[in-house]
């Protein structure tokens, strides 16, 4: 093969590769530089950013306040039973309709307990978690506060204080908290906060329970 030939081919393929390493590099390294749009596709439409003006508005702000009355779709909670825990304005003595009570709600209830109660409850329920266990054993091996905090027991929830609240009361604890129990209405959704003191009504009932409450046909001649 002539040697010009061989010299056009390697000038050839080297041409070649200049695109798709220019491709890679374009891909790899940041550009402070707005990027090209062939077709908009709404990219730089109109618009006004947080907290900016708008002169169409007497008072000025783009951001409109949201018209008085109005909620988000499926917020309006107006089933109070279901979102509060309570009924005309008193605790809930039941849990709500629309959870009807299984095993399957059980389990979930004793999922959830085990991975948001146990740690200062404890898997009984009687208030012998490990994070309350290492709190108190610190607390009395120091003089006084630890790191400038004290630390206040977590509640058996057999404790006879618990065990007369209405369900609806202990619904309303799991959502908001009491005392120095923090709620946790923001990371477990409604049906597992029911579920939540479904099984703690279990616990208790395990608890306290008599040789009565056991139907006949299950007893086993006790």
């Amino acid at each position: 093969m002539p040697r010009i030939i061989i010299i056009v081919l390697l000038i050839g393929s080297l041409l070649a590769m200049l695109p798709p390493v220019i491709a890679a590099q374009a891909r790899s390294t940041p550009n402070p530089n707005r990027p090209i749009n062939l077709i908009q596709d709404m990219d730089l439409q109109a618009k006004f950013k947080a907290q900016s003006e708008n002169d169409l508005f007497a008072d000025k702000r783009s951001q409109r306040p949201q018209i008085q009355g109005t909620v988000a779709r499926n917020e309006a909670y107006l089933d109070t039973h279901f979102n509060e825990g309570t009924v005309d304005g008193q605790w809930a003595t039941t849990t709500p309709s629309q959870l009807p009570m299984n095993m399957a709600r059980l389990q979930r209830g004793e999922e959830r307990f085990n991975i948001y109660c146990t740690p200062c409850h404890g898997y009984s329920g009687a208030g012998d978690g490990a994070i309350n266990q290492r709190a108190l054993e610190l607390v009395s091996n120091a003089d006084g506060p630890v790191n400038g905090t004290v630390w206040v027991a977590a509640k058996s929830l057999h404790d006879a204080t618990v065990t007369i609240q209405p369900i609806g009361q202990l619904f309303n604890t799991v959502t908001h908290g009491v005392r120095n129990m923090a709620g946790y209405g923001s990371q477990v959704p409604i049906e597992d906060r029911w579920a939540i003191v479904a099984y703690v009504r279990a616990l208790q009932r395990s608890q306290n329970a008599s040789i009565e409450d056991v139907p006949a046909d299950k007893r086993g001649g006790l």
